[in-house]
């Protein structure tokens, strides 16, 4: 699968991989503070940004897309930062690669699969849920403006943060707007998206990580980081105050310094 990606910078290369409903496009600010020390490497993942549309959407096979694309760019080595869907594709490809990934940098998700009757399985596919069909809600066929497609969305109870983030995907083209995301298809892998990866023990024994969270997230609650430490016994915690889920666009600076310490 040819990836789309966004390039900045000079240095080791660092590759980012966006979470779901996310794409590169998300990622340029922090890339920007990093292009110093790092060659930045953004990719959209399958079904996102202007990467291309597949019925398929797995952590197998975007591990899989992952590998082709260091590859086909000739990355041997290099530090890899995952941010929630893209978290936990990042914990599986370096399960499966360890010998590729340097460092391995987690943002707010743990690897673990759930059961559908767990309790944070149940609220965040609710969650979801809510957020996928809110989206399409918008038919951007018959839409004239964005903001009319924000006043959906805010409709549905999507406060102005998400709102913002998720109209990201949607695209003007010459006879009105479309999504940049596949959205049938996200909905219908949205189990899998939420059950996790699952971790080869060797792997994880000796891998040089670290975990950020936001201290107001549940998708890592504080009762849990000590599975987080049997799962990656030599890695780093770290969890970021008054932070939520999209811990780098809400404590941009605060999370730069952890990432540049853990890498330098």
């Amino acid at each position: 699968m040819e990836l789309f990606y966004r390039q900045l910078g000079q240095g080791k290369p660092l590759i980012i991989l966006h979470g779901l409903y996310g794409s590169s496009d998300n990622w340029m600010s922090i890339a920007k503070e990093l292009q110093q020390k790092y060659t930045v490497i953004i990719p959209d993942q399958r079904n996102h940004g202007q990467s291309p549309h597949t019925p398929e959407h797995t952590y197998q096979l975007m591990a899989a897309d992952l590998l082709e694309f260091t590859q086909k760019n000739n990355l041997q080595r290099f530090y890899l930062i995952g941010h929630s869907m893209g978290g936990r594709t990042a914990m599986l490809f370096q399960s499966l690669y360890p010998s590729m990934v340097d460092k391995l940098i987690v943002v707010d998700v743990p690897p673990w699969s759930y059961t559908p009757e767990d309790e944070w399985f149940r609220s965040a596919y609710a969650e979801h849920q809510r957020i996928i069909d809110a989206l399409m809600s918008i038919k951007p066929e018959n839409i004239r403006s964005r903001s009319e497609a924000e006043r959906i969305l805010e409709k549905n109870n999507l406060d102005q943060r998400l709102r913002n983030f998720l109209l990201k995907n949607l695209k003007r083209k010459a006879d009105g707007f479309e999504w940049s995301i596949n959205l049938p298809v996200l909905e219908n892998n949205l189990e899998h998206l939420l059950l996790g990866v699952e971790i080869e023990k060797s792997s994880a024994l000796n891998a040089d990580v670290l975990i950020i969270r936001g201290d107001k997230s549940n998708y890592i609650p504080k009762y849990q980081i000590n599975k987080l430490n049997e799962i990656y016994p030599k890695g780093k915690i770290v969890s970021i105050p008054d932070a939520g889920h999209w811990v780098h666009s809400e404590k941009p600076e605060v999370f730069l310094t952890a990432v540049t310490d853990f890498l330098d």
